[in-house]
């Protein structure tokens, strides 16, 4: 399972990098937002810097809700470094757009999906990522996990090669979850990734060898 995280924060991105186990990144408008990132060019080159940061895929989302708008956003993004993948929101034209950008060999996540059906269209209009937000389905007192089973089986189905990214991971039990059920990627914060190192038993092994070390001096 590669590992995103879903972040602006060029220091958090670091981090995750230095662990050596990232394989992208996935932002939005208001995680840009929180960084006091704001205006196109601002977010351009935002976008650079992660991509300088990063060596795999970054998710540069659009605006624009209209064909034509998310088309020039998409095409304007795409240019600015190898790394980004266009962010596109399910909805007709967002649909109609990532049809538009697959067959121009311009990679998509398909954001913003909450059923099979989305899940569906995404990947007939080939979509390179199909983003279930599993966390926001649990806050409506649904099971987002259950969004990515069914995802995992009809894609196995029938042979789509869009890659399921989990999306709204909250904690590291959707990490774990999410490995189970097959997602192919799993975006989340880095507590949810630094929360994988955590066991008792690791602390209290580690300690017990430590202790033994020095009394053997």
């Amino acid at each position: 399972m590669k590992f995103f995280i879903d972040t602006a924060n060029l220091d958090q991105i670091r981090e995750a990098q230095d662990l050596g186990v990232l394989d992208g990144v996935t932002t939005n408008p208001s995680l840009m937002a929180k960084e006091g990132i704001s205006g196109d060019n601002a977010v351009k080159a935002h976008y650079k810097a992660i991509c300088n940061i990063v060596d795999g895929d970054v998710s540069a989302e659009v605006i624009a809700t209209d064909f034509d708008g998310i088309v020039r956003e998409g095409e304007s993004l795409a240019e600015l470094h190898d790394n980004i993948v266009v962010k596109v929101p399910m909805i007709r034209d967002g649909v109609k757009a990532i049809r538009y950008f697959s067959d121009r060999g311009i990679r998509t996540n398909c954001t913003l999906v909450f059923s099979p059906g989305q899940a569906l269209l995404a990947a007939k209009a080939g979509a390179t990522y199909v983003s279930p937000f599993i966390g926001r389905i649990d806050d409506i007192s649904s099971d987002g996990l259950q969004l990515i089973e069914k995802m995992r089986l009809i894609y196995d189905n029938y042979g789509f090669e869009s890659q399921i990214l989990a999306a709204s991971v909250r904690h590291t039990m959707h990490v774990i979850e999410c490995a189970e059920i097959g997602a192919d990627v799993m975006t989340g914060p880095l507590s949810a990734i630094l929360g994988l190192l955590n066991h008792p038993l690791t602390d209290i092994g580690l300690e017990k060898f430590l202790a033994d070390h020095r009394g053997s001096k």
